[in-house]
This record gives structure tokens, sequence and C-alpha cells, in this order.
């Protein structure tokens, strides 16, 4: 997208937030419109000659004393995890400052860079993910994310989100009552397991878009939704991870270093079956939103990452003998997981 001057600005909101922050500086600034994520928030890279930030506009006003972001926020930086400063905000506008990280994705880093240097990101995000589970255990739980978790009722609505909007929405499928019941009761075993394991603090959505290189280091974005989980999400999430195609012995590296660091008592057949276990409903998870953002909201942007998604979740189902009946029934309608 063209930059925008500010007479130019088709967001009143925004606008007003602009007028009252640079006054006299209005006619220098230039507003470059970013691309927006899967949420309904939309953000602007605000420049003038005195500053970059990154403004954040959201679909309705917020108090900044209720808004998790903020405890989140200020949470992560306590325990010594780099985010972006909060430069400014008006939540009556619904309209938040941040500090400008630049355009420096793991994402495209890594798809500019050899899988040596790429490893050494990688080991840096998850040192990261180890301090967020060492420090968060010790911190004061007085964040709103101390007071949610992936528990049962969670995971399982999260599953339920894929066959409605994956298998149902964007394949048109029409499954069987009995496809149904196997899912509904696949979805459930799964969710029961998973809710029942220890719980550590998870960021909840640690992939490569939401994790930025920025005066050398690595800094995390888009933690608001933050809450208590099992120790392998993360760790699924940014391993098999849609948008990044790492090679299966650098995975295998990095789950082992973690389980030492983390969970050395574990066995690691045990670490390793419990963290494909997240895999497969971390990635049915995302498949849900890709399909919900096509056909619900008209985005097709996401679609190209179904194929290694999907690739994810038939390598975990046939290691996992015990889901056989939710391969089954998945493959009777998805013909890549057959």
């Amino acid at each position: 997208m063209l930059d925008l001057a500010f007479d130019d600005l088709n967001e009143p909101r925004l606008a007003a937030f602009l007028e009252g922050r640079y006054r006299e500086r209005l006619a220098m600034i230039r507003i470059s419109p970013l691309t927006n994520d899967a949420s309904t928030r939309r953000y602007f890279r605000i420049i003038d000659g005195v500053e970059r930030a990154i403004a954040a506009v959201y679909s309705e006003p917020f108090d900044a004393h209720e808004m998790p972001f903020f405890s989140v926020r200020d949470l992560l930086a306590s325990c010594g995890l780099a985010v972006p400063d909060i430069r400014e905000f008006d939540g009556a506008r619904g309209v938040m400052l941040l500090e400008d990280l630049g355009d420096e994705t793991l994402q495209a880093l890594v798809s500019s860079q050899d899988m040596t240097r790429a490893s050494a990101l990688y080991d840096e995000a998850l040192d990261d993910l180890v301090r967020l589970q060492r420090e968060a255990a010790i911190a004061v739980k007085s964040a709103s994310c101390f007071q949610v978790a992936f528990d049962v009722e969670k995971l399982s609505w999260e599953l339920h989100y894929f066959e409605k909007h994956f298998l149902e929405g964007l394949l048109g499928r029409d499954l069987s009552t009995e496809d149904r019941t196997t899912l509904a009761e696949s979805f459930h075993a799964l969710s029961g397991e998973i809710a029942s394991w220890p719980r550590v603090l998870c960021h909840r959505d640690y992939h490569s878009r939401n994790i930025m290189r920025h005066n050398g280091r690595l800094y995390w974005l888009d933690f608001q939704d933050a809450r208590m989980g099992p120790a392998y999400y993360d760790l699924a999430s940014i391993l098999r991870d849609s948008y990044v195609a790492l090679p299966e012995d650098l995975i295998d590296e990095h789950v082992e270093a973690f389980r030492r660091k983390t969970a050395p008592d574990e066995r690691r057949d045990d670490f390793l079956r419990r963290f494909e276990l997240m895999c497969i409903q971390r990635n049915l998870k995302a498949l849900g939103t890709f399909g919900y953002m096509a056909s619900v909201r008209g985005s097709d942007v996401y679609l190209q990452y179904v194929p290694r998604t999907l690739g994810y979740v038939r390598r975990n189902l046939m290691r996992r003998s015990e889901l056989d009946a939710l391969w089954r029934a998945l493959a009777r309608h998805v013909e890549e997981l057959s």
C-alpha cells in the first residue's frame, strides 16, 4: 500500500488521535497501512521527522485497567522478555501507539537465511520460552492471564471450530452422524488428556509472524491472549508453524533441547508423545482459523498455508495409533490426510 498523508486518512478515530498528538506536525507525517492479521484490529505505521510508531486501532473503545494487553505486556517485560513499548493510548477512541519494531519477522528471517543461522534464531526463541515458563512460575499472579486456561472446554471449542469452519465452511463437507460422533468423542478425549497435563503460562500464539528481531534481539507480539496451559503448547506453535517449514532433524533437536531445559526428568518418549498430541490439536485449530478467514471473512491469504498444516496433522496422526478413529474420520473428508 502507498503511504498516506494525514488529509487522506479515512479512519476518523485515528485521525482525531493524531490531531491531538502531532498538532503542528500533522503536515509532516506519513501514514502507512500495514497488512492486517486475523484479528479485528487495524495497524498503521506513523512516520514523521521525529519518530516512528505503530498505531493499533481497535474495533471498539477499551479500558486500560481491564484490557489484558497492558497487564500481560508488563508481566512479560518483568520476566525479562522483549515486548514493544506503549507510547500513548486513547481508550475512548480505541487507539494505541506502540514502539515500531520494524519489519523483520522470524518468518521473513528464516526464509532469507540458511538453516544454520535460522537454527540460532530458534535457539533464542526457545530460550525465551523457557524464560517465560520459569519466571512466570514465580511471578505475582495478579495479571489476567493467570485466571484463564486451556481447559477441556477451551481445547474442545478450538477443535469444533476446525470442524465448523474448515471441514464444513471451507471444504463444504456434509458430515454423517457417525462422523460427527467420532469427531466429538475424539476431540473430547484429546482435549481431556491435554487439559490434564501440568500448566505453565503460554503465549498462546507463539509463531514466526508474532516474533520480530529488533535492536539485536527477538521481540514478542500479539500476546494479549496469554493463558495457562501445557508446556508443549507454545513449543508446538513455533516448531509446527504453518508459516515456516523446518527440517525434521532440526525440530527433533529443538524438542529434545527444550525437554532437557524444562522437564529433564520426563522420559523422552513421553515428552515427544505429548508434543505430537499438542501439535495435532494446535494445527487443527490453525486450520479452523484459515477456514474461517476464507469462508466467513472472505480473505484467502491464509489458504497457501493449508497444505503444510495438513501435512503436519497427517504426520502426527500416523505416529499416534490411539487416534486412529480420528484419523479415519478426517481422512474420509480430507484427501490430504488419507
